[in-house]
């Protein structure tokens, strides 16, 4: 099982000794999933614990909040997902004005080597760290040899010709490109959340639509997708509507999503729901009537079943 630990006042006395990565593994991607894989091997092969170190809030959501993207993957889910590349431990460092303004020759010393006991690292070609982003893999291998520990820097990963990266990945999801979103990821893309309250979630689910409750991370772009819900465990195939729904003014954004293969279950406003986004079918847009909004949508629920058929479901 692996250990979390979410400041360094959690870390126990005799930590050390481990082989390490740092990074924000925003959407733990391939990219990602390599150098931790590297990580791991090399602490299995030296008697080290792998760890991976990471931070809460995102450094861009503290630096320039206005800027700051919609994450790929909220903490939970990072953990999650961090959790199962065979990790023995996660260090979540409180990103705030301290360490923002840490020089990187004292996030080394005082971090990595005195705090963790890091004996090797492993990191991308492109990892900054210190005070305003001053140090790169170049400094990094100079604190390594001045203490003692190694460095290995990781290649770009790419895919079909694509170098992978978070920024890649989010602009995909940004415009409903699930295609290549999944290169990247490794994995379809999803978000895991619960059912939205104002709906009457409560006992059985009688009708075969859930709305997801309000979602902090990144969503696809506005329109209508070829999904798979998994319900408490149990997954259904489905076709999710996400956009403000134009036919009904003043209706409101919201992520809607209506199951094919339906059967009643039991649903409460804290039941776990994830949604995984795996065809985009369309664009949102406004019908002139109700009628001829059913007549699409009865389209986009028989192209969906064709696409489960095909894909064996």
């Amino acid at each position: 099982m692996t250990a979390v630990y979410r400041s360094l006042d959690e870390i126990p006395a005799g930590f050390g000794g481990c082989a390490a990565a740092v990074g924000n593994f925003d959407g733990v991607h391939l990219g990602h999933q390599e150098i931790l894989r590297a990580v791991t091997a090399e602490a299995g092969s030296r008697g080290l614990r792998a760890v991976a170190v990471t931070f809460d809030p995102h450094p861009e959501r503290f630096l320039r909040p206005q800027q700051a993207p919609q994450l790929l993957t909220p903490m939970e889910e990072r953990i999650r997902l961090l959790s199962g590349t065979g990790l023995d431990a996660i260090v979540i460092m409180p990103f705030d004005g301290v360490l923002a303004g840490l020089p990187g020759r004292e996030f080394v010393e005082q971090i990595l080597v005195e705090t963790l006991g890091v004996c090797a690292l492993h990191e991308g070609g492109n990892f900054r760290f210190g005070r305003k982003a001053e140090c790169g893999v170049a400094e990094l291998e100079e604190f390594g040899r001045e203490f003692g520990f190694t460095l290995t820097v990781h290649k770009a990963v790419h895919v079909h010709g694509l170098e992978v990266s978070s920024s890649a990945i989010r602009e995909l999801v940004s415009v409903g490109d699930m295609k290549r979103a999944r290169w990247m990821l490794g994995r379809q893309f999803g978000v895991r959340g619960t059912p939205k309250r104002d709906r009457g979630v409560g006992g059985r689910l009688l009708v075969p639509t859930v709305n997801l409750a309000p979602y902090s991370g990144l969503l696809p772009a506005f329109g209508i997708y070829v999904t798979r819900m998994t319900i408490g465990g149990r997954c259904f195939q489905a076709v999710t509507s996400i956009g403000n729904r134009p036919t009904f003014p003043g209706a409101g954004f919201s992520v809607e999503t209506h199951i094919l293969n339906f059967e009643p279950i039991d649903l409460t406003d804290d039941t776990p729901v994830e949604l995984e986004f795996l065809l985009r079918l369309r664009d949102e847009r406004k019908f002139e009537s109700v009628e001829e909004l059913k007549a699409e949508i009865h389209r986009d629920i028989a192209k969906a079943g064709r696409f489960f058929r095909r894909a064996g479901a």
